[in-house]
């Protein structure tokens, strides 16, 4: 498989107050990972991580602070926005909330159509036939087209989003937890949808969650992130059964285990203190005051990601030792 979207130390910060008053809050800092063409990769991580500014972020919904969003080899961080626009049609995302996504008062016939008027690519009765395949990708009816959004349970109105994305029939779609906000008997459906899609038009997904279970059922390979830095990223498999970092290990212990006979308190990994603010963070390790392992270096050095196994990368200073 060949590299299509390689992200070089992303960083996104955003200015909070004015005058004595000014601080910095670092959502998304030196992140970097790489995703193949037609794989998926999850983001995961507990919330206010970072996971949605990294996705906006690599969509240029947010203008990066600094850092490299390489896309087949062009920098998406350094275009403006008319020399966006063309990348605009191949890079798409599907939102968390499939009411707020969704203008209220436009039909669904004008939302899957805004982005095809916007590029220009079809028109009249070729403009309407793309609408109604696209609703019959997503599994709803041709007669739907003329509704609004309120007429739709949130599994369908999420279908209408995804129907939205792929009009323009993209390469990379940046799935923004969009299952989240589902009921738990619809999750499974979209979810199959969004893989059989992948399959039909070789797409390649990040795909954004809290859901663990979820992800693992989906995802190729899996960064993890904490307070704006990712610490883990290997493949779902060595994620799941061989984690290295400690949060990541805590994580996993918090998945419901589906054995009435096992206790909880034999594998749940109960995190002590606050959270860290992302506000003018400290040096060292973001996760170092809530780790039960951490040495007097991981609060005065940053971890920096580094391979400890093939393919397997952490950012923590005592990996090889836990």
């Amino acid at each position: 498989m060949s590299t299509l979207l390689d992200i070089k130390n992303l960083k996104k910060y955003f200015v909070t107050g004015i005058g004595k008053n000014r601080k910095v809050l670092t959502a998304v800092d030196d992140v970097s990972f790489t995703i193949e063409k037609g794989e998926t990769f999850g983001l995961v991580g507990e919330s206010g991580c970072g996971k949605t500014t990294t996705g906006r972020t690599i969509a240029r919904l947010y203008i990066p602070t600094d850092g490299q969003i390489l896309y087949n080899n062009v920098d998406l961080a350094k275009l403006n926005e008319r020399e966006m626009q063309p990348y605009r049609r191949v890079i798409q995302m599907i939102f968390q909330d499939p009411y707020a996504s969704l203008n209220p008062r436009m039909t669904v016939t004008d939302i899957i159509a805004e982005g095809i008027d916007t590029h220009k690519i079809a028109f009249g009765i070729e403009r309407q036939e793309m609408i109604y395949q696209m609703l019959e990708k997503v599994g709803l009816k041709r007669e739907h087209a003329g509704r609004y959004p309120h007429e739709f349970s949130g599994g369908q109105r999420q279908r209408i989003g995804i129907a939205r994305s792929l009009a323009l029939n993209p390469e990379l779609i940046i799935c923004d937890e969009p299952i989240s906000a589902l009921d738990v008997s619809i999750q499974a459906q979209v979810v199959n949808m969004l893989e059989d899609l992948q399959k039909e038009f070789n797409l390649t997904y990040l795909f954004i969650a809290h859901d663990l279970s979820m992800v693992r059922h989906i995802s190729d390979r899996i960064g993890v992130m904490y307070l704006g830095r990712l610490v883990e990223v290997t493949t779902t498999d060595e994620l799941y059964d061989k984690p290295l970092h400690p949060y990541t290990k805590s994580l996993l212990s918090s998945i419901p285990i589906a054995d009435p006979h096992k206790k909880v308190s034999d594998t749940r990994i109960i995190l002590e203190g606050d959270v860290g603010s992302p506000i003018n963070p400290k040096p060292g390790c973001r996760f170092a005051p809530r780790c039960r392992y951490a040495k007097p270096e991981c609060f005065t050095d940053t971890p920096q990601l580094r391979e400890i196994r093939p393919g397997h990368t952490v950012a923590c200073h005592l990996a090889e030792q836990l």
